[in-house]
């Protein structure tokens, strides 16, 4: 099947002024209120942030990345109708430079409900990432857990979320855990899905709550909220205690690891792509990317027609982009914490030393 072209739509973080540095150094010196005073007054057009390059195909654009210039907090507090509105002119940009599938990256996914209110988009198929990001997530979560599935717990937060429901299930499927904890904002939604994962695999014990502090007791945190503020603090671990951080922008501070030098933040959603080349990147390690930005890329090398997947990702459409990433060479990136890469995990833990 003949290759498609693609783009993916990302925005500014929490700090505008160093994201924008990053494509344009001098733009850094720009005081932040200026930039949310800017941003927040203006609509300004979509920017094409970045062409991307596959490696047999270096002199051919395989895609590009589009830049909708509101800020993580704006994407979240500004009124839902211009927020999608601008999210729609990116993808307007994309199709205009010739993209066929259009992925969603951080806050873009969440407030189109998954990618679920531009479905009646005929011009470009739409993706919110987050298929792979689970199959990445469960694959972190599998190697951090190593040895020590028979009494460890896991905590959830952002549950109910598109990619955290379909994790869930996806745990039901194998034993990672004998303890899981789920944690969200809306009670009744919770509720049904601790009554169905319950009903799904009665070896594993779960139980549902509203509150943080409920995550006191595991062993793993995975963060998969959609948040402008760091949510996670410190008397929230137990000692030793693992922090996989799927969010962008991330819900960690970077105060936690001196606060907790016991306590190990890994950057979740990262894939190592060798054959993948940006002309002006993301901030991230040489040779990773998001795995939410790797399923676009991977669906445009594979010809993928049309939507994929919108709103909760099923099971099938998590094995089937993990199989993509195979065929393509896109694996679980080393683990990092706040971009500096990690000692070896030994089974059921960090390398001796380095984790207390």
């Amino acid at each position: 099947m003949a290759r498609r072209k693609f783009a993916f739509v990302i925005h500014p973080r929490m700090q505008v002024r160093e994201d924008m540095g990053l494509r344009w150094g001098p733009l850094r010196l720009v005081p932040e209120p200026l930039y949310d005073l800017a941003l927040r007054a203006l609509r300004l057009p979509p920017i094409t942030w970045s062409e991307l390059f596959w490696h047999d195909a270096p002199g051919e654009p395989a895609g590009w990345l589009i830049l909708v210039p509101l800020s993580g907090r704006q994407m979240l507090t500004l009124r839902r109708e211009r927020v999608v509105a601008q999210v729609e002119a990116a993808l307007d940009r994309a199709a205009a430079l010739g993209a066929e599938v259009v992925g969603l990256g951080a806050l873009t996914a969440p407030v189109t409900a998954g990618g679920q209110r531009l479905v009646h988009r005929q011009d470009v198929g739409v993706t919110n990432g987050n298929a792979y990001t689970a199959a990445v997530t469960l694959e972190a979560m599998r190697r951090l857990l190593a040895g020590r599935t028979a009494d460890a717990e896991i905590a959830i937060v952002g549950a109910t979320g598109s990619v955290g429901s379909c994790l869930v299930k996806l745990l039901t499927r194998q034993r990672l855990a004998s303890r899981l904890t789920l944690v969200a904002r809306d009670q009744g939604r919770l509720e049904s899905l601790a009554a169905a994962t319950s009903g799904a695999a009665a070896w594993l014990k779960v139980r549902a709550s509203t509150e943080m502090a409920q995550v006191a007791n595991a062993d793993l945190v995975v963060l998969l909220t959609s948040s402008a503020d760091a949510l996670l603090r410190s008397e929230h671990l137990k000692p030793g205690a693992m922090v996989l951080d799927d969010t962008q922008p991330r819900n960690t501070s970077p105060l936690l690891p001196r606060q907790r030098p016991d306590v190990r933040v890994i950057d979740g959603g990262l894939v190592a792509a060798p054959g993948l080349r940006l002309t002006h990147g993301l901030g991230l390690p040489a040779g990773t990317t998001f795995a939410c930005l790797a399923e676009t890329l991977l669906l445009g090398l594979a010809g993928h027609r049309g939507h994929f997947s919108i709103g909760t990702p099923t099971p099938e459409q998590v094995t089937y982009v993990a199989d993509l990433a195979v065929r393509f060479g896109v694996t679980l990136a080393p683990f990092h914490s706040f971009g500096q890469p990690l000692p070896a995990v030994a089974a059921g833990g960090f390398a001796q030393g380095h984790r207390q």
